[in-house]
């Protein structure tokens, strides 16, 4: 048994929308892995919302903040939230490297 024309249509319509910004994750270097999810998810939730809008006041803020959070946070923030993972700043929990000194050494025994 086919669905109706109507969810078909709206889940078209739906999957349409929720590339905009997955696009914008794509051209912010995020793994296709990571767009795949966010975009099942969105588009999960936003199919739901419209077939049974029974828990609306709950999706509703979360399909807002997760449909537009790709186009404020700038991409090297969405890269450095999803590299970095739960292990600290470099994903692993280690510390990162020290720095390097790149200062001249003063030449004080050259006569002036």
């Amino acid at each position: 048994m086919l669905p109706a024309p109507e969810l078909l249509a709206v889940g078209l319509l739906l999957g349409l929308v929720v590339l905009l910004p997955a696009r914008r994750l794509q051209l912010g270097g995020v793994a296709s892995q990571w767009i795949a999810a966010y975009a099942l998810c969105v588009w999960l939730l936003a199919f739901f919302l419209v077939v049974r809008p029974i828990g609306a006041r709950f999706l509703v803020p979360i399909l807002i903040v997760a449909y537009v959070a790709p186009f404020v946070a700038g991409p090297e923030r969405v890269r450095a939230i999803i590299r970095r993972g739960p292990g600290g700043r470099n994903g692993r929990g280690d510390t990162p490297p020290a720095m390097k000194n790149v200062t001249p050494p003063d030449d004080t025994s050259r006569p002036g």
